[in-house]
């Protein structure tokens, strides 16, 4: 996995895309007991032209998530970490994940995929039930 391409043709090979744009992709991520899990794959570079990869899952609006809360959980993960994005012009928490191509092969990236996809789904059920557990 050294190129947006090598991801887009395996991604392609075992889900259908809902997105298929030059640098982003989307898919339905199935779950256990007929869950769906939406995951979005971005290429970024930085300022010195390094690729990573992006993968990230929508988990809920910010509007009632108590910010410390999200840094405290930030602190916490060994992978992941919540970030912010505007959806159709509100804030919405986004669970993602940054690789550099170098650092990822088809296994690394199958991994992440169902790691940040089954969290970002079970933060999103505590977000939309008001639970105290995040």
């Amino acid at each position: 996995m050294h190129h947006f391409e090598a991801v887009r043709s395996l991604i392609g090979s075992l889900h259908t895309l809902r997105q298929n744009d030059p640098y982003l992709i989307s898919f339905d991520l199935a779950l256990p007991h007929g869950r769906h899990q939406g995951i979005y794959l971005a290429e970024l570079e930085d300022e010195h032209g390094h690729r990573y990869l992006r993968i990230s899952t929508p988990i809920g609006p910010l509007s009632g998530t108590d910010p410390k809360r999200c840094l405290r959980f930030n602190w916490e993960q060994r992978n992941g970490f919540l970030a912010v994005t505007d959806l159709d012009g509100s804030p919405y928490l986004h669970l993602c994940e940054n690789r550099p191509y170098e650092l990822l092969d088809q296994q690394e990236l199958r991994r992440l995929i169902g790691e940040l996809g089954s969290l970002g789904d079970q933060l999103e059920q505590v977000i939309v039930n008001g639970g105290d557990s995040f």
